[in-house]
């Protein structure tokens, strides 16, 4: 699980409730990392209030994630509901390390059906 998750409010006052909640969803990100990047994972997470009180309550939430080797995944969102800005902040970062990992993992060497077949002398 990631540990180090901070959580802070402009104009949005982040009360216990919310953290818990961000803490549950987000840590869970640790388990599409590569193995040795798990335990130096920091998110830093900023929510924002944009938007009147006419036109009802605009929240914007970005999130920073930093982990080793100074990679740094960024994902922004805006919504009137704060707890669902948090669920697709979530998608978002899942897909961007998905994407990373791919990137960091070397590919496999792909080989025709005949070289299987066929023995090497």
């Amino acid at each position: 699980m990631i540990d180090k998750i901070e959580v802070q409010g402009s104009g949005y006052k982040v009360d216990e409730m919310f953290t818990k909640y961000v803490n549950k969803r987000l840590s869970k990100l640790d388990r599409y990392l590569p193995r040795g990047m798990k335990k130096d994972a920091v998110i830093k997470l900023m929510v924002t209030k944009i938007g009147t009180k006419n036109k009802g309550d605009k929240f914007e939430i970005s999130a920073t994630m930093n982990i080793t080797g100074g990679k740094e995944m960024i994902a922004k969102d805006e919504c009137t509901n704060v707890l669902a800005g948090v669920d697709l902040i979530e998608a978002k970062l899942t897909g961007q390390i998905r994407r990373y990992k791919l990137e960091m993992q070397p590919h496999r060497q792909k080989r025709s059906l005949k070289d299987l077949f066929i023995k090497r002398k």
